[in-house]
Formats: C-alpha cells, structure tokens, sequence
C-alpha cells in the first residue's frame, strides 16, 4: 500500500479508518512501511489507526532519549484529542509505549507489545554496525528476520544510510544507550491495563524468554507466539499478527 502521511505543525502521520484508535509505534531502525499490514487491515475492520513519524533525529542531542519519545507521543494524542488509545509498539516503539503508559496511564486503554526493549535487548548481537561496512549491515539486518528474504535491499540500504550519517548515528547510540538505562521492571506490576504480547519464537533480539518476563511482570497479560518469526512480526506474518491482535481487541474494546 502507498502511505499517505498528513503534516501538521510539528507532526507529520498517518491516519485512516474511524472508531477506537490505535497508535502504531515504531522501532529504532523502523519505519511507517514496517506496519504496513495493519494500517491496511484494521481502518478496514472498525478502528481508526494512526502512525507519527518519531522524532529520533530530529531532537537535540542531550535531550534525544526515551523519555523524550514518550513525551513527544503524549503531545500527538493531546494534539489529537483522544481520551483513551490503544498502543502498539515493536522494539523501541514498546519501550516508548511503557514509558508513556508509565507517565500517563489514564490515557492508555490497552497495549500491545511485539519484540518490545524495556527488559533486555541485543540489537546487533552486542556489536554496533560498523559505518561503511554493508556486508556487516546486511547481515545484523537479516538477523532480524526468520525469513532473511524480509531484508531486502531496500531495507538493507535504508539501515546503511541511517548508521552511515553522522547526526543519525550519533542520535541512535543516544537512544539505544537510554533505553538501556531505562529498565521497565519496577514498573510494570503496576500496569493494570489488557496487554497483548505477540511475539516471534525465533526473535534473537528479544528472545523468548524476555516475553515470558513481560507476561509474568504484567498482571493483565496475554502470550502469544508466532514460529518461524524474528523480531518483527508485523512485517514477517503480518496476517497472523493481526489475527492474533483483532481476535484480542475484540474481547476488550
């Protein structure tokens, strides 16, 4: 589907569909097309979905962290006037999504969370890319994916472009080192709200074992897996994922 993204002021998103919305966050080294499955399905089925653009470039240097994310997604909701959201978060964008339900939790209706940090993550196996190194890029890339196919190259340039910019990389290491430091454990026996964690069995950034965290640590909970999948399972299975995700929202909105 082409994606059609709206700009007003400091916003820039897309939105379609009407009904409970949804707001769809994306990862570090993500992108609108990551969500692609689900912001052509669910406008379709009843809900109104919406994805900003995260300033993870954009913001200056000292202030380019987590929480500033999180900040950033309070003002796009004010801005557009819900009372309550639904959040969806893969990687880094579930880590934005607890950090604000942290801060506001009246807002947030449920969540979903899909290879979220906030726990433990390993983006690049413990080694950070280097710049001008594309084989190593495409490989740490592929290793996202079950299916290595997913990493094409398209999506292998796109990644060697952003670690390849000197600003870009410099604001990547700032948040990964925040979200590092930003440990979600205290807080999320706190989180009352229905959670719905879709998670790949073969995901080696998040693996396995962090999603049973999150379903022990979160009291309104619910696992679910998806085989033959990695850290992105909206972009690997993206009809099992909403699957999963319309049969949960179903119960509860």
């Amino acid at each position: 589907m082409t994606i059609e993204t709206k700009k007003e002021g400091k916003f820039e998103y897309f939105e379609e569909g009407e009904g409970h919305p949804i707001i769809l966050l994306h990862g570090l080294l993500g992108a609108l097309s990551n969500f692609t499955g689900v912001m052509d399905y669910f406008p379709k089925n009843g809900f109104k979905v919406l994805m900003p653009s995260l300033p993870l470039y954009t913001m200056p240097i000292p202030t380019t962290n987590v929480k500033n994310i999180a900040k950033f997604v309070h003002e796009f909701i004010e801005y557009k006037g819900f009372d309550k959201v639904t959040l969806i978060g893969n990687s880094l964008g579930g880590h934005v999504a607890l950090v604000y339900t942290k801060r506001h939790p009246e807002k947030v209706h449920s969540l979903v969370l899909s290879g979220s940090s906030g726990l433990y993550e390993s983006a690049f196996g413990g080694s950070y890319p280097r710049r001008g190194d594309y084989d190593f890029i495409k490989q740490k890339t592929e290793e996202v994916f079950y299916n290595k196919s997913i990493a094409d190259k398209e999506l292998v340039d796109s990644v060697y472009d952003t670690l390849n910019d000197r600003n870009r990389v410099i604001r990547t290491i700032a948040i990964s080192k925040s979200a590092i430091r930003h440990n979600m454990s205290p807080d999320l026996p706190n989180f009352n709200m229905p959670v719905c964690l879709i998670w790949g069995k073969q995901d080696i950034v998040t693996p396995p074992e962090v999603a049973e965290r999150f379903h022990e640590l979160l009291p309104n909970s619910e696992l679910n897996w998806i085989d033959e999948c990695g850290h992105a399972a909206m972009m690997e299975h993206p009809d099992k994922f909403n699957e999963i995700m319309h049969a949960w929202l179903k119960k509860i909105v």
